[in-house]
């Protein structure tokens, strides 16, 4: 089990994101147009920079919806591998099959 106080900032930062998601696309929209003038441009990059770190996207980390773990993580299921095995072997899980041969 992962600590409690990563599990959380983890959470908040997925709040941010939401909350700033539009404001955030809009800015590098505008930053990114070619046909604005530099100065716009720039000054999109400036407010870019103004918003809060945890607010990119690309600051929150993909974490087991089980245990919080934040290593072997499969998307489709949203969990780690050891609480994918784990329920997959109790068969939690509908459809999946642990192999053995």
């Amino acid at each position: 089990m992962a600590k409690k106080s990563a599990i959380e900032k983890n959470k908040r930062r997925q709040k941010l994101v939401a909350r700033y998601a539009d404001k955030r696309a809009e800015l590098k929209a505008i930053a990114m147009d070619e046909n604005l003038s530099l100065e716009e441009r720039f000054k999109a990059r400036l407010k870019l920079a103004e918003l809060p770190r945890n607010s990119a996207p690309s600051r929150v980390r993909n974490r087991c919806e089980v245990t919080g773990r934040p290593r072997g993580y499969y998307r489709k299921f949203k969990m780690s591998r050891i609480a994918l095995r784990d329920l997959g072997s109790t068969g939690m899980i509908p459809g999946l099959v642990k192999s053995s041969w």
